[in-house]
């Protein structure tokens, strides 16, 4: 695939071992935990504000998109003219792209959505991380295995806090996720409402923002990230999905009662990586890369790496040496420090601090660092996700106004 320009194929860094130097999510500015604060205080919903500036809006619906970057949407107006045209359009007429989140992959950035908190705060930070109870790898969007949820994400929802200030809040979705440990922790309040087929959820979304005089609505369409995955970006099946997803959005802004608000964005972009040795490295038969390793964590493009104990500056150091001119590799200390996680300086809440591995790596260039014994379902994705790239991190927020 030819990617469009920023799409952050052969990154030029002129600072690769300095962490800073990657091109940081805008948390407080313009990151997707920003969305939901700045709607649910345009709803009148006390105690939230946000650096991201909308306006107000008595009824809102959120409808997410998942896998569908902002870079991806730009280099095909063809297949979406309907959002293309909404990309000059929206964000005071200058079509910005919002940040996701490091790192960009699902799970963290549904919990930034629905908490409005970063991922320092919310604490799923990545697709698997360490549980320090345990010392086993917890996966966060299958939540495998199996932990309080309330306990691993105790703030509550921006939905829930909407719902008790009196706006009328609802989830349509897939009904298969009304029970998910993940939608509990990250998007539950109000009532949810499972529609099967996408035409249905427009609908039903429109249906219920109309309902009453305050309303915040989240609507949600996986079917792009998995196409994305499966086929990659640069296939017909992805095509047609995002045609389809096209038409679902312009179905919904048909339907928005008077004073509405259409936010339409996703949780991440998606990347082609080739299966090839030179792009796909195998950390399964890496010896260098193995060394000091106890747990490999995260995803292909987005890796937590723990190591046994008194190892972890020698961890560091190696995979410094074999993969900092293609990756953003840092110390987990360093990351946090610099802003991957959360705002620079912040730091992280103490629950969440050994979550994150002892280093941190992140694909600059078009690589990724599999796990073919270990992770065999993951290592045959076409598409991939996770870094901070632009064509992973850069999500849209397009705005449709009744």
């Amino acid at each position: 695939m030819s990617h469009p320009t920023m799409a952050g194929t052969a990154w030029h860094d002129p600072n690769p071992l300095d962490p800073r130097s990657a091109p940081l999510p805008r948390y407080g500015t313009g990151s997707l935990a920003d969305l939901l604060p700045s709607v649910a205080a345009g709803l009148g919903v006390p105690g939230l504000s946000s650096g991201l500036e909308l306006a107000p809006a008595d009824r809102v619906c959120v409808f997410l998109i998942d896998g569908l970057g902002w870079e991806l949407l730009r280099a095909h107006p063809d297949e979406a003219p309907f959002l293309h045209s909404l990309m000059a359009t929206s964000m005071n007429g200058t079509g910005s792209p919002m940040t996701a989140g490091f790192p960009s992959t699902t799970a963290t950035s549904l919990a930034s959505v629905g908490t409005g908190l970063p991922p320092g705060a919310h604490g799923l930070a990545g697709y698997t991380v360490a549980d320090p109870a345990t010392g086993q790898l917890m996966n966060q969007l299958r939540w495998r295995p199996w932990t309080d949820p309330h306990v691993w994400q105790p703030y509550p929802t921006v939905f829930q806090l909407a719902d008790a200030a009196g706006v009328a809040t609802c989830q349509v979705s897939a009904p298969d996720f009304e029970h998910t440990p993940l939608t509990k922790i990250a998007l539950s309040g109000g009532t949810f409402h499972g529609r099967l087929s996408g035409e249905e959820r427009m609908d039903f979304a429109a249906q219920r923002l109309g309902a009453a005089d305050r309303s915040l609505v989240y609507t949600y369409y996986s079917e792009v990230d998995g196409k994305g995955h499966r086929f990659g970006v640069d296939s017909e099946e992805w095509r047609g999905q995002l045609m389809y997803v096209d038409l679902l959005a312009r179905r919904l802004a048909e339907q928005l009662p008077p004073r509405s608000a259409l936010y339409v964005t996703a949780d991440h972009g998606m990347i082609d990586i080739p299966f090839d040795p030179e792009s796909r490295i195998d950390f399964d038969e890496d010896w260098e890369l193995r060394a000091g390793v106890a747990l490999l964590g995260g995803e292909a493009r987005a890796r937590h790496v723990y190591a046994v104990p008194g190892a972890a500056a020698d961890v560091l150091a190696v995979w410094r040496e074999v993969l900092g001119e293609q990756m953003w590799v840092a110390g987990r200390d360093e990351a946090i420090e610099a802003g991957w996680f959360g705002p620079p300086g912040q730091g992280v809440d103490d629950r969440v601090y050994a979550r994150i591995g002892d280093v941190v790596a992140a694909a600059r260039d078009d690589i990724a660092v599999v796990a073919t014994e270990t992770e065999p379902n993951e290592s045959k994705m076409v598409g991939l996700h996770g870094s901070m790239t632009p064509v992973e991190q850069l999500v849209p927020l397009l705005e449709v106004r009744s």
